[in-house]
């Protein structure tokens, strides 16, 4: 058992949407696929997996430094006891040299990298991504679907003309129509009344606020992220995301201090070392507030399972973790881990966004199927991009 090759492409997103501080237009993803030696149906065996959404593709990253590591590894290093490939030992080999710190971009090269082999062990397994991540952490069960909501609420051009809230209030309500029951939208991209008007135009289409999640995306300092926490005390929000820069802990804690709704943030930390630091400072509260590290996005499920055991230890449930992305990949490491629940980008971001046909999305709970891997290719967008990458 060997990895014979190693590929990489950046794909763009499709659609032109804004958050308060990102224009997502012309930002990239790296697809990543690790061929294996082991050949079915007459072709070889290949995992694939991607950085997620938020940050741009990584290929520089993934071809001058960690793929030439990992081919020139001796084979058997990378396997474990059974002959497998262990993601964790293909994740060691491609950090090799790297300093500790600094967690950027290398963290989502990285985890390309090592979700693919996890899409590959599964495949090789003729199971789904969930139960090879179940079976490999010792969880002996796995849920038969988890809660999901739909992430849109987005900020896209002539907005401002006056049509902005009739679109977004039809936005709002196709998610419904599929059967989705809770939404997350974006705020802080426009003044606070016109934000304000445009969540209270969410909760008349959902019916309550307990169903409506608002994202910041670190646009606030400290002073205006606890003004709009009090902005929004009476609307009983289902929580407040990342409200200030994501490693600025003391905004986050002036937050919660000052907040009794609940506070979502971790999706642009990208190490154990920082997310244990948001526990330390952060002020994040058990039985309140959400953890949404990425794997994707954070070396990959190796280290994002070190963040999960670290909340745990320090008194959190890990049903707390709802893990940013709204993809295939999350949906899998969701269900294989037991977590909280999950996102979903049912409207954007595609080809990555959202979740294949044959997903089951009922009452606001979502199961995966049981294709092998993640089941990246019964996504028909995404399939087309896979089928181009690995021929």
């Amino acid at each position: 058992m060997r990895i014979t090759q190693i590929i990489e492409t950046p794909v763009r997103l499709r659609g032109e949407i804004a958050n308060a501080l990102v224009d997502f237009s012309r930002h990239t993803v790296s697809l990543v696929a690790v061929v294996s030696d082991q050949i079915r149906d007459g072709k070889p065996v290949t995992g694939v997996g991607f950085n997620s959404i938020g940050r741009f593709a990584q290929g520089g990253i993934l071809a001058e430094r960690m793929i030439p590591r990992v081919l020139r590894a001796d084979p058997e290093s990378l396997l474990d006891d059974a002959g497998r490939i262990d993601p964790a030992l293909v994740l060691r080999c491609a950090l090799t040299d790297e300093k500790p710190g600094g967690h950027g971009d290398r963290a989502g090269a990285a985890a390309a990298l090592e979700l693919a082999c996890w899409d590959l062990n599964a495949k090789l397994a003729d199971e789904p991504a969930y139960r090879t991540i179940a079976g490999y952490f010792g969880r002996d069960t796995v849920p038969a679907s988890v809660p999901v909501y739909a992430a849109g609420g987005y900020y896209y051009p002539g907005d401002d003309s006056g049509a902005g809230l009739d679109r977004l209030h039809t936005e709002i309500r196709g998610y419904l129509d599929m059967g989705y029951d809770a939404v997350k939208m974006k705020i802080g991209g426009a003044s606070m009344s016109q934000d304000l008007a445009r969540i209270e135009a969410v909760i008349d289409v959902v019916g309550s606020g307990a169903r409506v999640a608002v994202d910041a995306n670190g646009r606030f300092e400290e002073a205006a992220a606890v003004e709009w926490a009090r902005a929004l005390s009476g609307y009983g929000l289902r929580w407040y995301e990342e409200p200030g820069d994501p490693l600025d802990f003391a905004v986050n804690a002036a937050v919660t201090a000052d907040y009794d709704g609940a506070i979502a943030t971790g999706e642009n930390l990208f190490s154990v070392r920082d997310a244990t630091n948001l526990v330390r400072y952060g002020g994040m509260r058990p039985g309140i507030d959400i953890f949404q590290m990425d794997a994707g996005l954070s070396y990959g499920l190796t280290e994002y399972a070190r963040m999960i055991d670290m909340v745990e230890a320090h008194g959190f449930d890990r049903r707390c973790a709802f893990p940013h992305g709204g993809h295939l990949i999350n949906l899998h490491i969701v269900v294989g881990l037991g977590l909280g629940g999950c996102e979903s980008y049912p409207g954007v971001f595609a080809p990555f966004g959202g979740y294949a046909p044959d997903c089951v999305l009922a009452e606001g709970t979502i199961a995966p199927t049981d294709a092998p891997g993640f089941g990246l290719e019964c996504k028909p967008d995404l399939a087309a991009v896979i089928a181009d990458l690995v021929g």
